[in-house]
């Protein structure tokens, strides 16, 4: 079972903690890992662009100008692509850019990217994770305390709204609630910071 130093908000170590095997020690899966966060961002797509090809535009029903003798370009209707305004050439259209992944892989993806961070020595434990207030000069002097000077995430037990409102304006700093937790907020950020809450909410949903 791996363990895991656990820190107060002022960066002091007050303990350790137990992580479970399954989450935490799981073996490294690269392909996995990838396909959950092609998976992810495709997902956060919309595909709802869209632009009018020639048959959609309005207006083009007569031909401009008889065919042969004017000296000109034959042409058939003002709203082909060549024209102006008129229809887009293999114009984009609205589509589902969602993909699947069962829950085993995304899960599998998931216990790989947290097991890659705590062996990397990328994941830290708080005690817990309170504001007085919803100032960012708390969550800065956090931040300053356990040297959290590349992109983090702080993965909360629950959702304070004093820590959400606190954090939001702080560059490389970002909140989630465990419910959230997800394998391309695991990857895409440097370091990941998990409270006591969390570990044990992730420990009770998946193991």
């Amino acid at each position: 079972m791996a363990k895991a130093k656990v820190y107060n908000m002022k960066g002091e170590e007050v303990g350790t903690i137990d992580l479970a095997e399954k989450i935490f020690g799981a073996e490294y899966n690269e392909p996995l890992i990838h396909q959950a966060v092609v998976t992810y961002l495709s997902n956060q797509r919309q595909g709802t662009k869209s632009t009018l090809t020639r048959t959609e535009v309005r207006g083009g029903g007569a031909k401009p100008w008889r065919q042969k003798g004017t000296g000109r370009a034959r042409q058939g209707s003002i709203r082909a692509p060549q024209w102006i305004k008129g229809g887009v050439v293999f114009a984009p259209k609205s589509r589902d850019f969602s993909k699947k992944m069962n829950l085993t892989a995304k899960r599998g993806a998931l216990f790989s990217a947290l097991s890659k961070k705590i062996a990397d020595g990328e994941l830290l434990v708080v005690d817990e994770l309170k504001v007085s207030a919803p100032k960012t000069k708390e969550m800065v002097a956090f931040q300053n305390a356990l040297h959290l000077d590349k992109r983090t995430v702080v993965v909360m037990d629950d959702n304070d709204p004093n820590v959400i409102l606190a954090a939001r304006n702080i560059e490389k700093l970002s909140t989630i609630s465990v419910s959230e937790i997800n394998t391309y907020e695991v990857v895409s950020n440097a370091v990941v910071v998990l409270t006591k809450g969390s570990v044990k909410k992730l420990e009770e949903a998946y193991c």
